[in-house]
Parts: structure tokens; C-alpha cells; sequence
């Protein structure tokens, strides 16, 4: 394109391009156009045109990179004056490109129907053959060949439009609105690896944000409005996390709430975190980590118990997750049970989880039993859970705990949301088996264990899982147990200097073990002779009772005194409770009315600003006007001009104005004057010269026609005054006729004209 061109002429010639199919030629046009620096001073109104039309041709052919230099060029030039022109065009990359990808899926689908000759053949030999050295179908090469490219298109659009859209509080709306079409996208289409680099990408606009805050149009995470549409966005990449079973990303989502909610001076919603709850819950059960996760559905149900709306089935369900996933909670730590975020590996770890929680130190498992009796659960789960939790908590059956569990195992394994915790509960059923048989048994069978373990199927716990269980149990030291395999026996570790980190914890004792008796030893006799001197010695007992007397006294004495400054107290902290809300109230006074005096100089600037941006729409509108009026009057100018003959040059005519027009006119007519001014004096000397040439020859021919003019007018005259002569005298003879015919009526018109007098 020539530099001199302007933009309001390039769609047409653009358009002229596409005519005769050149769409490269055509975009690159258009490209030039709008990178370039005379575009800064353009229009909004006159480049918008062409920049829909440059992101169709864009989508059109595919040129993702080119699209991305025109639209971050258009942000610049009209992110100060036409917010709403940015997100036109924007909305309309991103439509345009979702319809290519819709175009692609129904042409891939209709070259799979196209391809298949017999309906009724389900192979086919091009089939079998491809079958035997690819696992593809035909329809995932059709798909990979057609709908692949666009796809990445329309994945490296909504990369584009977020790079263009973020930090800037203008566009922040729709940026968080083209970021929820991209979770839909990834969902729609399961692009997991799309969603993780979709999830990195807006975690690092945020963290952008948050360092950049003195940038123009920067955004401010202060701002209620802005955390809430943030927390909004993140939830719903927590909603498509949670789809597409990717818990990394979930977890880092919570993560990203769990920053803005701290950051946040506004409530939540209930409803907010009663969301952000039940995705930890699933994270947490994913992750094998079922301290945490029970811990997440205690504070899950205390919201839900806040809404008015749950019914009682629903909330029967609810206690009874609750319960059964603290239930759950291993008591002994083994490794048999692996998790993504092992609580004991680290404290930084332990405090991270409680603090997403809301939790100020790590709940363990007799916590979160307690929390849940305290909220009264046992009366609202289900009576198999309730049963499980006595079995289990209360009762000591070492014998039949195993065979009292199984019914329950067959009722909660009927409830698709509860039959999860089945394989946890198998080692707190261990577990609570080993700690009741080691306070009745020092050594049993290996086959009497196996056989307390019987579950039905599909519960069945193997020999070698026991074994294990234990083995692991050991290593860890919170079990005291040794197997020996020659004497097929369980042995349970009776060293009274030994110890087991777990083995009697949350468990019903029977007994106290020897362990136990020794570790005591020391405080017991402690005690027995502390109450052996109150009974025996006199002496210590008059000291004790004399002590005690004093210290009535004394405490007599210093009642008033400390009802007096307990009065004291209580006025100094109801003035400084007054003062400190008057301080409150002062402040708070203060800041509304910042906050008004703020408002109101936000309204006038927004108020100067829109009258700038009218002032200069009008001043663009009359601009504009002039220019379509010169426009047309050039138009009009040059048709009369090319009306008269003259030629012009069609590419010449847009770079010319009025004047050079006109100018071009005066000197074209200058030109054909002088041209006709030299014709007609050659015309006129060449017919004076004719003229003189005829008049040379024309002099003894005019005297020779003179002398026969005159012979033939005398003949004339004799001819005529003949034929005159002979007229008259026929004409005399004819009336001296008539007047002799009249003379004989004279007598008769006497005596008529007398008779007529008389009468």
C-alpha cells in the first residue's frame, strides 16, 4: 500500500482484492494499515470497519500471529477512547473462530458418513488393514486432519484476547468473561493439557496484576467489585477442574481462592464456600488424604446446616459423611496407604492445608470426632453409621468386631457416596482389632487373626494384607507386634520399657497394660504419699489449716479492694469503649466522606471525560463530514472533468483534493483552448486563401454571366410586358362586354329606385 493512501479508502480497495480471490494480498493490506503509526490519528469509527474485516480475513486463513499484532495495535489506539469498539472487535475473533471449529466437526463428520460405501458392511479391507499397524479409527485421522487445526486456532484466540485484556480495569469484565469461555472450551473438548497452561496463564496475569498496580488502567484488587468477579472466574476453573479430574489444578485453584479470600474485606457468600468446601472435600478424597478430608466435610456441613432449604434426607446424608469420613481417618500412619500430600513429611505443609480450611493448628482424628458429637451427628446419620461409630469407638468386642462391621460394609456399599470410605475403614478395623487383642492376649494364631478377619465379598481382606499392615504398622512404631511364622503366631510386644506411638489411642481399655503400669509408677507413688501426709502428719495439717485462715483473710480483705478496681476497670473500659467507638465512628465518618469526595471526583472526571470523548466524536463527525462533502464534490469535479474529454488517472484522483482538481481542470481547458485558438487560425488562413483564390477566378466569369444576365432579362421584359399588353386589352374588351349587358337595365332600375323613394 502507498504511504499516501488513507484508511477510509483501503476496505474498498481491500474488498476489491477479495473480489478477484486475493485474501493474502488482501490481509497484508489491511495489516499495514493498522500497524501503522498514521493509524494512531485515525478515526475509532473509520478503522473498526477494518478491523472486523482484518480479523475475519485472519480466522479465515489462519494467521494467528498476524491477528495478535493488529489487536494488540487496536488496544493501544483505542483503549483511551472506545472501550466498547476493543471488545467488538474482540467478541468477534473469538465468535468468528468457534464457528470454524463448529464448520470443521460437521465437514469431518460428513467426510465419515461420505466414506462409508455399505451401511450394512462393518469392516472394511482399507479397514482392517490400517487396524493392523494404527489403533486409530477413521473418524480420529478425519478428525486430526480437519478439526485439529482449528481447535489450536481457536485455543491460540482465547490465549491472544487474555494477553490483550489483562491488567486493564476497563476491559476487566470481559477478560473474566473470555476466561470462563475458555473453561468451557476446555470442557467441551477435554483438553486437559490446554486447561493446566489456561490455569497457569491467569495465575500469572494475577500475580502481574498484583506487582503492576501503577500502570494506567491498572486494576486494584482492593476493590470488592474486582476480588468478587476474580473469586467468580476462580471458582469456575474449580467447577471445570473438578470435570476434567485433574486434583493438581484443583488444588492450586483452591489455592488462588484461598489468596483472594485473605486479600478480600468482604463476607464471602455462604453459598461461595459452601462450593469452595465441597471441591476440597473431593481433592482431599482423591488424594488419599482423609485427615483433611474429613476435616473439609465437617466445615462443608456447617454451612449446609446454615441453609434453609436442605431436607431431611439430604441432611441425613450429610451427617452421615461427615461422621463416616472421620470414621475413616487412619488411626496408626502406614505406607500401605499413600497420598499426594503426606501431613507428617512436613509442618509447612500440616499449617498450609489447616490454613485453606480456615484452621488455626492441624485437626487430628479424635478432634473431629468430637467437633461432630459436639454438633449432635449421632442423631442425625444413618443408624448402620451410628452402629459403625460404637463399634468402633465405644464397645470392646475383640472377637466379633470383624462379623458386627460386615452388615454394615453391605448397607454402606449400597450408597454409591459413602461405599469410598470401604477401603479406609478396612485398616481402622485392623487397627482397632490388634489394639483390643493385645490388651487380652499376649500371643494368638496366625490362623485365629485370619479368621477374625473375614469379611464377605467383596471385602475380603487377604493374609498377605494383614501382614503387611503390620509389618508396616511396626516399621512405623506405632504397632508392637511380631509374627512368627514357624510357630504360626502373633506375638504382642510385652517389654515394659517399650512404647507404641498409636496403640491405645481413642481405644476402650480393658486394662492397663504393663508398659503403662511402669511408665506410672513414679506419679502413682507421688500421689499415694501426698494423701498418706494430709491424713498422718499433724504438723503439716495445723500449717496447711493455719495457711489456709490466712489466706481468707487476706482474701477478705482484698474482696472490696478488688471489687473497687474490678469498678475501676470496668468504667476505664467503658470510656475507653466509648472513645474508641467515637474514634470508630469519627473515622468512619471520615472515610465516607472521603469516600464521597472520591465518588464525586471520579463522577467529574468520568463526567470531563465524557464530554472530551463527545467533544471529539463531534469534532470526528464533522470532520468526517467534511471530508465525505470533499469527497463528493472531488467525485462530482471529476466526473464534469472526465465528461469534457479530459483523462485522468484513477489512482491519482484519490491522492488529489479539490484545488488540484480544479487545477488540473484550468490547465486542462487552458490547454484545449490553446489547441482549438491554433486550429481555427490555421482553419481561417486556409479559407482566406481559398476565398481569394475563388474571387482571382470568379472576376472575368462574373463579367461574362453579367452580359448573359442581361440578355436573358431583356428577353424577360419583352415577354412579360407582351403577355402584360395582351391581358389588359382582354380585360378591357370584357368590361366594355359588361357595361353594354348594364346599360339595358338602367331604365328599369330608375323606375324601381323611384317607386321605392315614394314609398
Amino acid at each position: 500500500m502507498a504511504p499516501h493512501v488513507r484508511p477510509e479508502n483501503v476496505l474498498k480497495r481491500a474488498e476489491e482484492l477479495l473480489a478477484v480471490e486475493q485474501s493474502a494480498d488482501a490481509l497484508n493490506l489491511l495489516h499495514e494499515i493498522i500497524t501503522s503509526k498514521r493509524t494512531r490519528n485515525t478515526p475509532i469509527t473509520s478503522l473498526e470497519p477494518i478491523m472486523l474485516r482484518f480479523v475475519e480475513l485472519c480466522v479465515q486463513l489462519r494467521k494467528g500471529k498476524l491477528a495478535k499484532e493488529g489487536l494488540y495495535t487496536y488496544k493501544n489506539v483505542a483503549q483511551n477512547t472506545s472501550v466498547g469498539s476493543i471488545e467488538v472487535v474482540l467478541k468477534k475473533f473469538i465468535d468468528l473462530a468457534k464457528d470454524k471449529v463448529t464448520e470443521a466437526q460437521a465437514q469431518a463428520d460428513r467426510i465419515t458418513l461420505d466414506s462409508i460405501d455399505d451401511l450394512e458392511a462393518s469392516e472394511t479391507p482399507e479397514s482392517i488393514m490400517l487396524s493392523t499397524v494404527s489403533t486409530e479409527q477413521s473418524k480420529d485421522r478425519t478428525d486430526r486432519a480437519v478439526v485439529t487445526p482449528w481447535l489450536k486456532f481457536l485455543w491460540e484466540a482465547y490465549r491472544t484476547v487474555l494477553e490483550i485484556l489483562r491488567n486493564n480495569a476497563r476491559l476487566e469484565i470481559m477478560y473474566q468473561g473470555i476466561a470462563i469461555q475458555a473453561f468451557q472450551f476446555c470442557l467441551k473438548y477435554s483438553r486437559k493439557t490446554e486447561f493446566r497452561r489456561l490455569c497457569e496463564l491467569l495465575r500469572n496475569h494475577l500475580q502481574s496484576a498484583s506487582k503492576n498496580t501503577s500502570q494506567v488502567h491498572a486494576i486494584n484488587l482492593n476493590d470488592p467489585d474486582t476480588l468478587q468477579r476474580h473469586l467468580d472466574t476462580r471458582f469456575a476453573q474449580l467447577n471445570a477442574a473438578d470435570e476434567l479430574d485433574l486434583w493438581q489444578e484443583a488444588f492450586r485453584s483452591v489455592e488462588d481462592i484461598h489468596t483472594l479470600l485473605t486479600i478480600s474485606k468482604r463476607p464471602p457468600k455462604p453459598a461461595m464456600m459452601a462450593t469452595y468446601y465441597e471441591k476440597l472435600t473431593k481433592i482431599f478424597l482423591v488424594s488419599d488424604n482423609y485427615l483433611f478430608h474429613a476435616a473439609a466435610a465437617n466445615r462443608y456441613y456447617s454451612l449446609r446446616l446454615q441453609a434453609k432449604n436442605i431436607g431431611a434426607a439430604e441432611a441425613t446424608k450429610s451427617a452421615s459423611i461427615v461422621l463416616l469420613s472421620a470414621l475413616a481417618i487412619p488411626v496408626i500412619n502406614t505406607s500401605r496407604f499413600r497420598s499426594v500430600i503426606d501431613v507428617d513429611e512436613s509442618k509447612h505443609k500440616n499449617v498450609r492445608l489447616s490454613g485453606l480450611l480456615g484452621l488455626s493448628k492441624a485437626p487430628t482424628r479424635s478432634s473431629l470426632l468430637q467437633e461432630a458429637l459436639a454438633k449432635g451427628i449421632l442423631s442425625r446419620v444413618s443408624p448402620e453409621i451410628r452402629d459403625l461409630y460404637t463399634i468402633l469407638e465405644v464397645d470392646f468386642h475383640p472377637l466379633s468386631i470383624c462379623g458386627k462391621i460386615s452388615p454394615i460394609m453391605s448397607e454402606i456399599f449400597k450408597d454409591d457416596g459413602l461405599k469410598r470410605y470401604i477401603e479406609p475403614l478396612h485398616q481402622v478395623i485392623l487397627t482397632r482389632l490388634f489394639q483390643q487383642l493385645s490388651q487380652v492376649y499376649d500371643a494368638v494364631k496366625l490362623d485365629f487373626v485370619i479368621k477374625l478377619v473375614t469379611f464377605p465379598a467383596p471385602f475380603e481382606v487377604s493374609p498377605t494384607t494383614i501382614e503387611k499392615f503390620i509389618m508396616n504398622g511396626c516399621k512405623k512404631g506405632d504397632l508392637a507386634i511380631r509374627v512368627d511364622h514357624a510357630a504360626n503366631s502373633v506375638t504382642f510386644e510385652s517389654d515394659v520399657y517399650a512404647t507404641a506411638k498409636g496403640a491405645t489411642e481413642g481405644v476402650v481399655q480393658l486394662q492397663p497394660t504393663p508398659t503403662e503400669i511402669v511408665r506410672t509408677e513414679l506419679s502413682r507413688l507421688g500421689k499415694a504419699l501426698f494423701t498418706t501426709l494430709n491424713l498422718v502428719d499433724d504438723e503439716y495439717i495445723s500449717s496447711r489449716a493455719a495457711t489456709k485462715d490466712v489466706a481468707i483473710k487476706r482474701a477478705i480483705v482484698g474482696v472490696e479492694e478488688e471489687h473497687k478496681a474490678a469498678l475501676l476497670r470496668k468504667n476505664i473500659i467503658e470510656d475507653r469503649a466509648k472513645e474508641a467507638e467515637t474514634i470508630l465512628q469519627k473515622r468512619e465518618e471520615d472515610e465516607s466522606k472521603k469516600r464521597a469526595l472520591r465518588q464525586q471526583q471520579e463522577q467529574l472526571a468520568e463526567q470531563k471525560r465524557l464530554a472530551e470523548e463527545m467533544r471529539k466524536r463531534e469534532l470526528d463527525r464533522i470532520k468526517r463530514e467534511q471530508e465525505a462533502i470533499q469527497e463528493q464534490e472531488k467525485r462530482k469535479l471529476a466526473d464534469e472533468i472526465m465528461s469534457t474529454g479530459i483523462k485522468l488517472d484513477l489512482d491519482a484522483i484519490e491522492s488529489m483534493d479539490t484545488h488540484k482538481l480544479r487545477e488540473v481542470q484550468i490547465e486542462q481547458t487552458e490547454k484545449k483552448n490553446k489547441d482549438m485558438s491554433e486550429r481555427l487560425r490555421v482553419t481561417a488562413k486556409r479559407i482566406d486563401h481559398l476565398e481569394r483564390a475563388f474571387r482571382k477566378v470568379e472576376i472575368p466569369l462574373l463579367e461574362q454571366d453579367y452580359e448573359k444576365q442581361k440578355e436573358t432579362d431583356r428577353l424577360l421584359h419583352t415577354e412579360r410586358r407582351k403577355a402584360q399588353l395582351e391581358a389588359s386589352k382582354a380585360q378591357f374588351e370584357e368590361r366594355v362586354l359588361l357595361k353594354k349587358r348594364l346599360s339595358r337595365m338602367v331604365t328599369d332600375y330608375e323606375e324601381f329606385k323611384e317607386q321605392l323613394l315614394r314609398q
